[in-house]
């Protein structure tokens, strides 16, 4: 190992709202990189007795500031701070918000956290995720036609996560596992608001995900839940499934769950959109 693959980076996330939006992007960014970087969040800062606290922890572990700050005068203070300290500051929103208000010709309106505002949009969030714990693994199947989506698929597909994370944008999505020698419920053949979504796996992948699984539960790994050739037939039975419904298929084998989510919210877009076809029924 050579020392710059030894060497510690520290990056200052600054914020004066929770601090969501500027550490997805900070954690975007450093996937690029193959570097030992240590993140120092700072939410809520709101006032000069946070910033100074602020300011001392950067002086004391030096390192690039990245920030989202509305309030002008704690900004110009911040980056007051860093250039006397001799550290980079970057305003991560200061392009697209100086872009947005001059395609939009209107003056941003400088309130930290305005887009976690109780609003109408934020009780349809807390009524999708409500719906997706409702109706996560099968519960009341009887109610699937108020779903935007519906996903289906084997035991350990990313199914009750990719729902929580589609509910989190405000998404109703329900999940149906497919149990060997369990037909699927005709429900699911008759829908006609929501998109019913397939998901696969690869077969070597579900063994592997499988066994750790029951290693986590300290049972055997050797189980027809986890024997490869069982789960082909599984992966099979699926797939022919799908196919004789006509229902679109995500392969989440290399996907994460924000990959999986997004590809399902594409599939929604082209449904509204008209491109892809309404439930066969």
């Amino acid at each position: 190992m050579t020392k710059s693959d030894q060497e510690e980076f520290h990056i200052h996330l600054v914020s004066d709202s929770t601090g969501e939006t500027l550490n997805a992007v900070a954690k975007a960014a450093l996937a690029q990189f193959e570097a030992r970087v240590v993140e120092h969040v700072y939410a809520l800062v709101r006032n000069t007795r946070q910033l100074d606290r602020v300011l001392r922890e950067i002086e004391d572990r030096p390192g690039l500031v990245m920030y989202t700050m509305v309030d002008p005068d704690l900004r110009d203070a911040l980056v007051a701070g860093c250039q006397a300290r001799r550290v980079q500051s970057i305003a991560v929103m200061e392009p697209v918000l100086s872009a947005l208000a001059r395609f939009l010709g209107r003056e941003r309106a400088g309130r930290p956290g305005r887009q976690h505002a109780l609003d109408a949009e934020y009780f349809h969030r807390i009524d999708a995720l409500n719906f997706a714990m409702g109706h996560d693994d099968g519960q009341v199947v009887d109610h699937l036609e108020a779903a935007d989506v519906v996903l289906i698929g084997v035991s350990r597909t990313s199914k009750t996560p990719t729902c929580i994370y589609l509910a989190n944008r405000g998404i109703k999505a329900a999940n149906i596992p497919l149990v060997p020698g369990a037909p699927v419920p005709e429900i699911l053949k008759t829908l006609k608001n929501p998109l019913v979504v397939g998901l696969l796996v690869s077969p070597d992948r579900l063994v592997q995900i499988r066994r750790n699984r029951l290693i986590g539960l300290t049972a055997t790994t050797e189980t027809v839940y986890a024997d490869p050739d069982a789960i082909r037939e599984e992966i099979r039975e699926a797939r022919r499934l799908f196919e004789q419904q006509n229902w679109p298929v995500i392969d989440v084998t290399r996907r994460s769950i924000e990959e999986t989510a997004a590809a399902v919210i594409n599939l929604l877009s082209e449904r509204q959109s008209n491109r892809l076809p309404q439930n066969s029924g």
